[in-house]
């Protein structure tokens, strides 16, 4: 299976995250969004940064397995080269090694362990990377950091080996891999994927354009939600922005998209009609907070989708 992984032959697509500082982050976006905007065309991944004022910032790679490992080799030896140029300018010797920390969902962590610790230990062995999984789940989160540390070379080796556990699990599970999405899987998906990423403030390939799924204020919202919310809670109502020239995709023909959307999340969604001498429309979408994420995911996959296939990203 690993042979099969590594040479991007299976037909799935994963969904990868990384906690960062803001410092990292900043490297990865590069001068006017310049070095993500390289690793997205050359990796072939989709790499999202979620937006916010907090001290980490989630960055969301998706793709096919090949694409996942370029953009994480980019990512190590970005890493690497801003330790060399760090070291220039210091005393220190020896040179620290690359450090990654991947989000991996608590109920994968087991499957990354192995019984009595074999897995993470072969992991290490083969790989020569440190490999540690933190004992806590993250702040109001059902998920754990798994930290990576070694030569760029060392962490793509363990990443692909990462990917091979989570891929087995996902068989088993039927989280985050969606080759055929289901209902079921796309839950999950969008129940893990908060915090959401606003696609117009994160994307540095947008700078003049405004493409806002929600205000700040509103994402910080969901941030301080639990990953595993209850879909029973109480109905709320949540409103979107969206270009009037990006409506169409996610209304689909004759409305067939919009009504997958409303049916797929349970939610209640509704496109207010076009303003004169605006530039927007609004959606209001009304539901549980479990309604109202998996259908801003849905509309947030749409967009995604569009602006991919118009070669923007």
């Amino acid at each position: 299976m690993e042979a099969k992984v590594s040479e991007g032959g299976l037909n799935v697509t994963l969904t990868i995250r990384l906690l960062m500082h803001g410092k990292e982050v900043g490297s990865i976006i590069g001068k006017k969004g310049e070095t993500v905007k390289k690793m997205r065309e050359e990796s072939g991944a989709r790499i999202n940064i979620s937006e916010g004022n907090c001290p980490e910032r989630i960055v969301t790679i998706t793709g096919p397995t090949d694409a996942i490992f370029k953009a994480f080799a980019m990512i190590a030896y970005k890493f690497e080269e801003d330790i060399i140029n760090s070291m220039s300018n210091s005393t220190a010797t020896s040179k620290p090694p690359v450090t990654l920390r991947l989000v991996v969902p608590a109920s994968q962590c087991g499957s990354l362990i192995g019984k009595g610790g074999s897995k993470i230990k072969e992991i290490r062995e083969s790989t020569g990377a440190q490999v540690q999984v933190a004992g806590d789940m993250l702040p109001n989160s059902t998920e754990r950091a798994v930290t990576i540390s070694g030569t760029p070379d060392a962490i793509i080796q363990c990443v692909k080996q990462i990917c091979v556990v989570m891929l087995e699990a996902y068989s088993i599970q039927g989280q985050y891999a969606i080759p055929h999405p289901d209902l079921t899987k796309l839950h999950q998906l969008a129940m893990q994927q908060t915090p959401f990423t606003p696609l117009g403030q994160t994307t540095p390939a947008f700078p003049g354009e405004k493409l806002p799924l929600h205000s700040s204020e509103e994402a910080q919202n969901l941030m301080g939600q639990s990953a595993g919310m209850d879909a029973s809670s109480q109905a709320s109502t949540h409103e979107l922005t969206i270009p009037n020239d990006l409506i169409g995709c996610i209304i689909g023909r004759q409305g067939t998209k919009i009504n997958e959307i409303r049916q797929m999340s349970g939610a209640q969604i509704k496109i207010a009609s076009a303003m004169e001498g605006s530039a927007e429309r609004q959606i209001t979408i009304t539901g549980s907070p479990a309604n109202i994420s998996l259908a801003q995911y849905l509309i947030n996959a749409r967009l995604t989708s569009e602006v991919t296939g118009m070669g923007a990203l």
